[in-house]
């Protein structure tokens, strides 16, 4: 069975993905304490190191495995010129070349936001994938839509593989399975969790059998996880009734909701849909039936993650986590790819 190691793995989700496609995830590693508790406590047989991958030191304490898979921040990039790819603020990106350098992978797959392409007129771009070639791979990336891979969520990231020189092999990313005319939708994914309407917290139980082959796909669990209702002051949810389903703070009647206006303020997602992007809060967007914010495991569903998958930590963490994960269907359907050319 091929190894793989996660670098800024956050909660799991790009591992979960290749968990579920036959690969054995060995080390995670990440900053953030928190998000490896929910790591540990979903991967059972993997290790987490916690640890700062800017620190070089420990990257030689890092065990050797088949693949490494990367969601790493580019914050440096904002404050370098556009050819400065060794500047030191960027040592989270440089950590991931020099433990390709150190381990020598058979291939790897790092993960982004799609702003990394344009930045600096796309320089910054053009200098990381030269980065990788000269550590010894045949590299391919492509910017991907999740939810053009049967994720119920509009999701643009960019995604670079590279196969190890000596394989002689170029990766080809995965065909898109769904457009725009049959999109999976918000209502196909969360629809028959309890809507938490009637005075109730939270549910533990389902009270709904599957609907669609979405949730027949999600609903992995006999027990719900991380289905809790945000209590909001009456007049959030008196605000929240006021927006259409699909619409935002531009459909407000004048004087409603004045406290938020930028682009995601108050924003209802559609049934008939997928999701915006979920983000690392929960204040901006809110159900597209009912007056609150979504729980923790529908934004979780609506990034593809089984219902098995328990989130750990504060709400706020919980949040975070999921806001920041790769879906994992997507990262399934990049990972069975792999796998073929493995």
């Amino acid at each position: 069975m091929l190894s793989v190691n996660d670098f800024f793995s956050g909660c799991g989700g790009l591992s979960q993905g290749f968990k579920e496609a036959g690969f054995k995830i060995k080390v995670a590693v990440d900053k953030e304490e928190a998000f490896l508790k929910t790591f540990s406590h979903n991967f059972k047989d993997s290790e987490t190191k916690n640890l700062d991958l800017g620190n070089n030191n420990i990257l030689k304490d890092i065990p050797k495995s088949d693949i490494i898979i990367a969601g790493p921040p580019c914050q440096g990039f904002s404050l370098t010129g556009p050819r400065n790819i060794d500047d030191p603020r960027n040592k989270l990106y440089l950590s991931v070349f020099k433990t390709l350098k150190l381990t020598n992978p058979k291939a790897f797959v790092v993960e982004n936001v799609r702003g990394l392409k344009t930045m600096w007129e796309g320089n910054v771009f053009k200098e990381i994938i030269k980065k990788f070639e000269s550590a010894g791979y045949i590299v391919t990336e492509s910017l991907l839509n999740s939810a053009d891979y049967g994720v119920p969520q509009i999701r643009h990231r960019v995604f670079i593989v590279g196969i190890k020189k000596e394989l002689d092999k170029k990766f080809e990313f995965p065909k898109p399975e769904f457009d725009k005319d049959n999109y999976i939708t918000c209502g196909e994914a969360i629809d028959n969790l309890p809507s938490l309407e009637n005075g109730e917290l939270k549910s533990n139980d389902y009270n709904q059998e599957p609907k669609t082959n979405y949730q027949r796909y999600v609903m992995d669990s006999k027990k719900l996880f991380n289905h809790e209702a945000t209590l909001h002051k009456q007049f959030v949810k008196d605000t929240i009734a006021l927006v259409p389903e699909g619409g935002n703070y531009k459909d407000l009647p004048k004087g409603a909701g004045d406290s938020r206006k930028f682009n995601e303020a108050w924003t209802r997602y559609h049934s008939k849909k997928p999701s915006r992007t979920i983000d690392t809060g929960h204040r901006n967007h809110f159900h597209y039936k009912w007056n609150r914010v979504p729980t923790i495991r529908e934004n979780a569903r609506l990034q593809s993650f089984k219902d098995s998958f328990e989130f750990l930590g504060t709400k706020t963490s919980q949040n975070v986590q999921v806001g920041n994960a790769v879906p994992p269907l997507l990262a399934f359907k990049i990972a069975k790819e792999l796998k073929k050319f493995l």
